[in-house]
C-alpha cells in the first residue's frame, strides 16, 4: 500500500474489503516471520473516519483501518518474537518508531511498532500478562471507491 508524498496528493482508493483482506496478509505476514500463528477467531477490524491534523474531518467516508489479531505466545518469547518482527521490519524498509524489552518478578513486556514512511504502521506487543501477543496493522486514510448511485 503507498501513498503519495504531498499533503494535498489525492488519498488511495481502495475498498474496505480490500484493505482488511490487506491488514490480514500483513499480520499472517509479521507472524510468519517471527514463527507464530495467529487466531484468526481473535480478528478485530476497526473502521474510523480520518482527522485532519486540526480534528477537521470530511463527510466523503474516507477511513483508517486497524486491524489486530491475537497469537498465543509463552510470555518468555515475547522479546523474542518481538526481535524478530523489528528485524523483518527493518529488513523490509520500516521505520522502527517504538521498541522495548522489560521484565520484572517473571512479567515480560515487549512491544516493537515500525512505519513505512507516511503509509501504515505495524505493531507487535504483549498482551498483558497472559501468554498473548497483540499483532496489528493501521492503514494510512483511504478513500472507499465511489459508490454507482454517485458515479455519472
Amino acid at each position: 500500500m503507498s501513498t503519495g508524498s504531498g499533503k494535498d496528493d489525492p488519498l488511495p482508493v481502495k475498498a474496505k474489503s480490500e484493505t482488511q483482506a490487506w491488514a490480514q496478509r500483513m499480520t499472517e505476514h509479521m507472524a510468519r516471520a517471527a514463527g507464530i500463528q495467529t487466531d484468526p477467531t481473535s480478528v478485530k477490524a476497526l473502521f474510523t473516519g480520518c482527522e485532519g491534523r486540526n480534528g477537521e474531518s470530511a463527510p466523503d467516508d474516507r477511513y483508517y483501518l486497524m486491524y489486530t489479531v491475537f497469537s498465543a505466545v509463552p510470555q518468555n518469547q515475547h522479546p523474542e518474537v518481538v526481535r524478530k518482527i523489528r528485524d523483518m521490519a527493518e529488513k523490509e524498509g520500516l521505520t522502527i518508531s517504538v521498541y522495548q524489552e522489560t521484565g520484572s518478578d517473571g512479567k515480560v513486556d515487549a512491544v516493537v511498532s515500525a512505519n513505512h514512511t507516511s503509509d501504515y504502521n505495524l505493531r507487535a506487543s504483549t498482551a498483558g500478562d497472559v501468554d498473548r501477543m497483540y499483532l496489528s496493522v493501521t492503514s494510512p486514510c483511504l478513500m472507499p471507491p465511489a459508490t454507482a448511485a454517485t458515479t455519472p
